[in-house]
């Protein structure tokens, strides 16, 4: 059933988001941050991208769309990114997310409305687990988080989040900065976004990426092990970003904008 989004007054809700380079004509940049994260964490790529017009999403209970609840995982929010692209007259678009909005980019690809969708690239975005054990699994590992983030002060679960695996190539210093940066999230907010877009909730998407029609790169640091693995073993189309682990757009802004602008400009 197609999910619908609207307030409380019946009028439809639409995301937080910023606008760059509007004035440029052509196919519009809409891009997706990971958890914990904001649309200020594409700076970097939207400014080096400057030849594209970009809109810039704060996800629900994030930035400046924190009161946004997300009642319906992955379809709703497939249904409130269709009702932000409305908004903004956006009819021909690329989604770019990373990590979690990565996970809603190809949701969005392969199961949303999207007329206008003329290519996706994702960073670092799980296409899901093929078993329902291992679905039941990573969701109530999530829920566990989500306990965490809804009672613990936000600073002492996040320096137990940055110590995941996923994050081994952060240093000191930058895990100290994220650590900084991503308390002045709300813990309840992100422990509600993190149960409903839970790798648990989200379908087994790989055999529909593997047909998919529209262009499609897979970014992956080359020292993000565990994604570079996911590539390889479902010959996802890889894009490798040098020197750099999970968070590529971060730790190489260069190498990773010069990525997707070339990839973009293979297609006009």
């Amino acid at each position: 059933m197609p999910a619908s989004v609207t307030e409380t007054g019946g009028s439809p809700v639409k995301l937080h988001c910023q606008t760059f380079h509007s004035p440029h004509q052509g196919t519009w940049l809409v891009w997706l941050h990971g958890l914990l994260g904001s649309g200020d964490d594409w700076s970097a790529a939207v400014a080096a991208c400057h030849q594209h017009p970009s809109l810039v999403i704060d996800l629900p209970g994030h930035g400046h769309s924190v009161d946004v609840n997300l009642s319906g995982g992955f379809a709703e929010m497939s249904a409130l990114l269709n009702t932000t692209l409305s908004a903004y007259q956006i009819k021909d678009y690329w989604l770019i997310g990373y990590s979690l909005g990565g996970r809603i980019a190809m949701y969005h690809a392969i199961y949303g409305k999207h007329d206008g969708l003329r290519g996706l690239l994702v960073e670092g975005g799980n296409p899901g687990l093929s078993s329902r054990r291992e679905r039941d699994r990573r969701l109530q590992h999530d829920k566990h988080w989500a306990q965490r983030f809804r009672r613990e002060p936000m600073r002492s679960v996040l320096a137990d989040w940055y110590q995941q695996p996923i994050f081994a190539d952060l240093t000191a210093v930058q895990r100290e900065q994220f650590i900084q940066l991503r308390s002045q999230n709300s813990g309840n907010r992100i422990a509600d976004m993190l149960e409903k877009t839970s790798l648990g909730q989200q379908p087994w998407l790989v055999p529909a990426l593997q047909q998919i029609s529209i262009p499609f790169s897979y970014l992956c640091g080359e020292n993000d092990r565990k994604f570079q693995h996911i590539a390889q073993q479902y010959t996802l189309p890889l894009n490798t970003i040098p020197q750099v682990g999970h968070n590529a757009h971060y730790g190489n802004p260069v190498a990773f904008s010069s990525t997707v602008s070339h990839f973009l400009s293979l297609f006009g």
